[in-house]
């Protein structure tokens, strides 16, 4: 399997280099050049498989420069049940005889980007070593709040790494801040960043196409690659737990094989449905892919209208890990509609950049809708969802879970499609401890209290164990308390690497 941009300015590189690289030089992101297809019967064979059984079945795929022993070192590694607290690594809850709950959050940090980020590090170094880079690995991510820490809990104390990890100052829960401002590695770095996600992950892309700093960096030893979404190495992971979704339901009798299911995700970055667009192109057999946004809802809009336009008031919202306006992933999915054209696509990406919006033509808005529905949930929802889901099913969910639930009745309503579906839950409810409790028992729970605090409240009322990942967070040394602003966010890089 190859790889190559989406803007057209680089092709048939190996997977190796594709996840080393991160991003193209052109600024594209890199895509197979040819579509894998899984036939029913290899399919029906994931069933009886582990989690990690059906990682190798999919991965091989797509990294087929791996041997199969460097692909079983990185998935066993990664996917341990001492790590995600479970044998299933990505169980599947069934919350009534229609909805099943695809829980992504069991690993270390407690949030879905553990799915990717454990086993990113292995894939990495490994793909160093197979292309003879001899330079330190310098991994750069801007992260809206889970892929921060997810990301330095992945790399931490990996030779041959170091990262630095960009977050909006005030856009993460208190949480998701000191899972990151306390982290421990002798090869990691957090900065806030005065401003939105946006600002940072802007930032980090300026800094990736920056030639005259990544001769600096060559100079020194020293070469960039990214631990966000826009790492092939970091999506293609995802794609997998789709798949186990599917072959879950079938292994417990509540679908046959071939039958379709909905998968409703909610989603900022595009990254997490974009991976089950993947899987639906392998042959997984899928209905609807029902995207889920907050008040953020740039991507409800694009692909109910064809056009993206970013030029919006950015909202704080309960699901903040979902404030995004700028979704790089839809870059794939535009290449990937549209026939591999990266003529088309590079204009634009040059238009969003320079008018802050641009319009697909109407065939390619048609293909879109015809795969996606699409549809956002405010706060006053996500909150009244996750008291309904608590009273009616006992069962308690975070406020992106929520968004999704709602997205999805809102679906229902509107399409009248009863399609067994599955709602993929995002993060464990006790990284978002404050509104979860605040929607279950009301605001004077609440009040005055620490998110610390909450966590025990919500753990002795709801009967549910705080994650290890979570426990005594608030004790812990802090040892990155750098700020900057956006225009500062390359001096850091520079500073942190000494050149």
């Amino acid at each position: 399997m190859f790889y190559e941009s989406t803007r057209g300015g680089l092709g048939s590189i190996t997977s190796a280099e594709a996840i080393m690289r991160g991003i193209a030089p052109d600024g594209g992101l890199f895509v197979p050049e040819t579509r894998v297809r899984l036939t029913p019967a290899q399919i029906e064979q994931l069933v009886n498989m582990s989690y990690q059984e059906r990682a190798e079945a999919i991965l091989k795929h797509y990294i087929d420069d791996y041997t199969e022993e460097e692909i079983k070192e990185s998935i066993n590694s990664a996917y341990s049940e001492k790590k995600f607290g479970c044998r299933e690594i990505a169980p599947v809850y069934r919350l009534n005889d229609n909805i099943s709950i695809l829980e992504l959050w069991h690993g270390p940090t407690c949030a879905f980007k553990d799915m990717a980020l454990q086993i990113l590090p292995h894939l990495l170094v490994k793909a160093v070593k197979k292309t003879g880079e001899t330079g330190e690995m310098v991994i750069l991510a801007a992260t809206s709040g889970d892929t921060g820490k997810a990301a330095l809990e992945g790399f931490r104390d990996v030779d041959g790494t170091r990262i630095i990890v960009f977050f909006p100052q005030d856009g993460v829960s208190e949480v998701q801040k000191l899972q990151m401002i306390t982290q421990e590695g002798r090869n990691v770095n957090s900065i806030a960043v005065e401003g939105n996600f946006d600002d940072a992950q802007t930032g980090v892309k300026e800094i990736f196409t920056d030639r005259e700093l990544s001769e600096e960096m060559e100079k020194n030893g020293f070469k960039f690659s990214s631990a966000n979404s826009i790492n092939w190495g970091r999506l293609v992971p995802q794609i997998v737990y789709y798949f186990s979704a599917y072959a879950d339901l079938v292994g417990r009798g509540e679908i046959k094989l071939g039958d379709k299911v909905n998968f409703v995700v909610p989603t900022g970055n595009f990254g997490n449905i974009l991976a089950a667009y993947y899987a639906m192109e392998m042959g997984l057999p899928v209905n609807r892919l029902i995207c889920a946004s907050n008040e953020n809802n740039v991507l409800t809009d694009f692909i109910n209208t064809g056009t993206y336009n970013r030029k919006r008031d950015f909202k704080k919202t309960l699901s903040p890990s979902m404030d995004i306006l700028i979704s790089s992933n839809l870059e794939r999915l535009l290449y990937e509609v549209t026939g591999h054209n990266s003529k088309m696509v590079a204009g634009w990406m040059e238009k969003l950049s320079r008018t802050g919006e641009y319009t697909v033509d109407e065939d390619t808005k048609k293909k879109i809708s015809k795969i996606f529905w699409a549809d956002y949930s405010n706060d006053s929802e996500t909150l009244k969802t996750i008291e309904c889901i608590y009273n009616e099913n006992n069962y308690v969910i975070d406020t992106h879970t929520a968004v999704g639930i709602d997205v999805y009745d809102k679906y229902v309503i509107s399409t009248g499609d009863f399609t067994k579906t599955v709602i993929v839950s995002t993060a464990s409810p006790f990284k978002f401890n404050h509104s979860v409790v605040r929607a279950l028992f009301g605001e004077e729970e609440v009040k005055g209290k620490s998110e610390f605090e909450l966590l025990d409240i919500l753990s002795q009322k709801c009967g549910i164990p705080i994650p290890n990942g979570l426990q005594g967070l608030d004790r812990k040394e802090i040892r990155h308390n750098k700020v900057c602003r956006k225009s500062e966010m390359k001096d850091q890089v520079k500073s942190i690497l000494s050149i």
